[in-house]
């Protein structure tokens, strides 16, 4: 049975976080599924479209990472994809108690998804996609903070 992971997000914008765990992440998988997630009643920053650009941009040349997008309950994508694990990166103790109770309802509607946490790296522990958002609308130089190729 193939390893498959999901690690859902917004990526609101992709950040050196995200792109961390991704690529610490991949040893542990047979397939890694970034998925971003389709929310209608959350307004993103940035479009869907330029937001799975840049994925691709990232990982779309590594055969062990699919980009795509979902819409619903996280857990039905997993089973839709025969993904029997959830990936998600943690930055604080207030990360893991959000993660934790998401975590034991997913274990508790679909018994066969493990949620595996992958701890930041120290550098990226302050970052966040809504910090980065805040110092582009305030007109901030981010590059620091995204991937390489990640433009405004």
């Amino acid at each position: 049975m193939q390893r498959i992971a999901v690690f859902p997000g917004s990526f609101d914008p992709i950040t050196r976080g995200h792109e961390s765990v991704i690529k610490r992440a991949l040893p542990l998988f047979d397939r890694l599924i970034v998925a971003v997630g389709e929310n209608g009643e959350k307004k993103s920053f940035f479009s869907l479209e330029t937001r799975l650009k840049w994925l691709n941009l990232i990982f779309g040349n590594d055969p062990g990472i699919r980009v795509t997008t979902y819409s619903g309950l996280t857990i039905d994508f997993c089973r839709a994809e025969n993904a029997t694990f959830i990936l998600r990166g943690l930055r604080t103790s207030a990360d893991f108690e959000f993660e934790r109770g998401i975590g034991q309802m997913n274990k508790m509607m679909y018994p066969d998804i493990e949620t595996v946490f992958l701890l930041c790296e120290p550098e990226y522990a302050a970052l966040s996609s809504s910090i980065v958002r805040d110092i582009i609308r305030n007109g901030g130089d981010v590059r620091q903070f995204v991937p390489v190729g990640v433009t405004f």
